[in-house]
């Protein structure tokens, strides 16, 4: 990965849309805020008015297919890089840091405490002290599987019809229609 360059003259929103180095400010917390505030919003709601919450979902998300459902409590980070298929669900507990866009196909399932993790950080320390950072989209096929405690990493694509182990952390691509389990994630079977 090249280094970020102070000299680059694109604004950091302009740097982290397109993949690059940036350092976040003032634009990225006042959108993280606003996700914040929408996701606790939908967080406290969904348990006493379903249908309240619900009608949340896409000031939440990018885009939102139809009857998608995700049990409490969600967070992200900015919500609008995040687009879901019809008939998504994911039960409790999803965090998905979507710096980059985040790709869910219909029909996928997300099991407890899945995490969906695009941003990354510099190896050298002095980098990161300076607060660089970016980001790698995810993108998961249709009718995925992944289970509980499973974690997908940066830049990461899952093909359709695979299932992702339980506590699986996710660094490299999935065939289609494949098993993978273990951390790292390795392919034990094709279905």
């Amino acid at each position: 990965m090249k280094a970020p360059e102070d000299s680059d003259p694109r604004t950091m929103q302009q740097r982290m849309d397109a993949g690059d180095w940036y350092k976040a400010g003032p634009e990225q917390w006042q959108a993280i805020a606003r996700a914040s505030r929408l996701t606790t919003e939908y967080n406290s709601k969904l348990p006493i008015d379903s249908d309240s919450a619900l009608a949340l979902l896409p000031e939440i998300f990018g885009s939102v297919g139809e009857g998608v459902w995700l049990r409490e409590p969600i967070k992200v980070d900015f919500g609008t890089n995040i687009h879901w298929g019809d008939n998504c669900f994911a039960n409790y507990g999803l965090i998905a840091l979507d710096v980059a866009p985040i790709r869910i196909g219909p029909g996928t399932m997300l099991g407890c405490n899945v995490q969906l993790m695009t941003p990354f950080h510099p190896l050298d320390p002095e980098l990161r002290a300076e607060g660089w950072e970016l980001a790698a989209p995810i993108t998961i096929g249709s009718n995925v599987w992944i289970g509980s405690g499973a974690i997908i990493l940066a830049g990461v694509t899952i093909g359709d019809g695979s299932v992702i182990g339980a506590g699986s952390v996710v660094s490299r691509d999935v065939p289609a229609r494949s098993v993978a389990v273990g951390n790292p994630a390795r392919v034990t079977k094709t279905l």
